[in-house]
């Protein structure tokens, strides 16, 4: 770890430079480097190759992000998480800018940051939350810095929380207007199999209940909430199936009716290809 104080003709930064440690870098998300600046003037700083993410949030100030062959205006407020792999540039503008940054990787961070797209996440957005990102900075900056024992453990703790953020700003299936493009909502028919999951339930049915067609309403609901129907409902079945498995004495052929699922050979293959255990394997664990 290396913590500098930068003045510079372009920028005026404090950030800290961060080697995690084997472990943490073969099993965590793990930091790269973070910090905050204060440009000194108008410049531009280009990137690519890089085995990174990088998140920063614009404090104060306004200046542009280039990245995908787009052009981005960013200013106060805005928020900017994007894939160093591929090429990008960001420069200031004249209202020079405050940044608060960090670069970091992890083990599955390919993943999340390919749920984040499918989600609806962009590369650059503006956040009502944006106090709650620079405390999140600051408070991974504090992390890098201290001399604790369990720093790589902190820093996987405070990156985790950011995902977190991210993944809750990238997609809201509540606000229709916004996230579905004025897009029928389908809250009504998630609640409507929260309910009803322990009966079958087909998607003729789904469709002739809230009169939308079939094939619409399976593409629709995978774009709003990011999974299929079936595995939406299946989820709901093996959940329930595990709270029964534990606070139940109930058969095995019971909690599968329970659960919507009659054919008790069936539930057992679902709920081990979900859990990796048999139920009864589950039940005995707990």
């Amino acid at each position: 770890m290396n913590t500098s104080l930068f003045h510079g003709n372009l920028v005026a930064s404090n950030r800290i430079i961060y080697t995690p440690s084997p472990f943490a870098k073969a099993n965590l998300l793990h930091l790269q480097e973070t910090g905050a600046l204060q440009a000194q003037k108008p410049h531009t700083s280009k990137r690519d190759h890089l085995l990174s993410f990088l998140f920063f949030v614009v404090e104060k100030g306004s200046g542009t992000l280039q990245y995908q062959g787009i052009n981005y205006l960013l200013k106060q407020g805005d928020c900017v998480f994007l894939d160093c792999a591929l090429p990008y540039s960001h420069c200031s503008s004249e209202d020079l800018w405050q940044l608060k940054w960090a670069h970091f990787y992890g083990p599955n961070i390919n993943e999340i940051y390919a749920k984040y797209v499918q989600r609806g996440g962009e590369p650059c957005f503006s956040s009502p939350r944006v106090e709650s990102y620079g405390l999140l900075m600051d408070e991974l900056f504090a992390a890098a810095a201290s001399d604790s024992y369990v720093r790589d453990m902190k820093i996987n703790e405070k990156l985790s929380s950011l995902l977190t953020l991210l993944m809750e700003e990238s997609w809201n299936p509540d606000t229709n207007e916004i996230h579905t493009g004025g897009k029928r909502n389908l809250l009504e028919v998630r609640s409507f199999l929260d309910t009803n999951f322990a009966r079958k339930i087909t998607l003729d049915e789904l469709a002739d209940t809230f009169y939308i067609n079939k094939f619409y309403l399976t593409r629709l609901f995978k774009e709003q909430f990011g999974t299929s129907i079936s595995t939406y409902l299946l989820q709901l079945r093996i959940t329930h199936a595990k709270r029964l498995l534990r606070f139940s004495d109930l058969s095995m052929e019971k909690i599968s009716q329970e659960c919507g699922m009659n054919d008790a050979n069936y539930f057992s293959r679902m709920f081990k290809k979900i859990e990796g255990t048999s139920p009864g394997e589950y039940r005995k664990r707990w």
